[in-house]
């Protein structure tokens, strides 16, 4: 079996997982601070197919990852009626960032199970763990950019000003074409993005990259 196989044998499933249980909180959240809405359109399950995007969830982190490369990546946008949530955009930024969140955390606990003596290095085990550390980093850091409909936008509308704001709403009317402009226009800054996946995954665990992404 080749490198790259087994490299989208083990993604696939990781990238799957991380997605949905981002997609889940958002929906839980929603619901506990008063919108039903994801509730009601199913995407609080655990069934990967209710929260994949074809081009952001597969086809960009796979990209990445065949051109050796930290992968980013999102899931189709769990819908919210903001104006029904508590706390006004402060519940919005709740809403938004607890995906995000989520995956730092699932990195996190991936990387302290890595940083123990229990997985050998270049076990099956490592490699699961690996690229769960660095596809739960690569979420979080590009869904955190304050760019609609990113979540990290959310956390923005809590504190910028009102014509900020009426330029974000803009942008997030475009829905994923918005997106997809981002991404053309600022790929130059892919690089940039990248380093930063780096340099997270290596403070999580060092001498990671190296081992998955050769």
């Amino acid at each position: 079996m080749s490198d790259t196989t087994q490299a989208l044998i083990i993604a696939l499933p990781v990238l799957f997982i991380s997605m949905t249980l981002h997609e889940v909180m958002h929906a839980i959240a929603a619901d506990r601070l008063g919108d039903p809405t994801a509730r009601l359109m199913g995407r609080i399950s655990l069934n990967p197919m209710k929260h994949i995007d074809p081009f952001f969830t597969i086809l960009m982190p796979l990209l990445l990852v065949l051109s050796h490369l930290p992968p980013f990546g999102a899931a189709k946008p769990v819908q919210v009626n903001f104006n029904r949530l508590k706390y006004d955009e402060f519940g919005g930024a709740i809403v938004g960032m607890i995906g995000p969140i989520t995956n730092l955390v699932i990195a996190a606990l991936a990387a302290l199970i890595l940083r123990t003596d229990n997985v050998a290095f270049g076990s099956l085990g490592y490699k699961i763990l690996g690229y769960t550390v660095v596809i739960n980093t690569g979420f979080f850091i590009f869904n955190s950019i304050p760019w609609p409909p990113l979540d990290g936008s959310r956390l923005l509308y809590a504190f910028a000003p009102r014509p900020l704001q009426e330029f974000m709403q803009s942008i997030e009317r475009m829905g994923l074409f918005g997106l997809v402009i981002f991404v053309f226009l600022f790929f130059s800054f892919n690089n940039g993005l990248g380093n930063l996946i780096q340099s997270l995954v290596n403070a999580l665990v060092p001498g990671l990259l190296p081992g998955l992404l050769q």
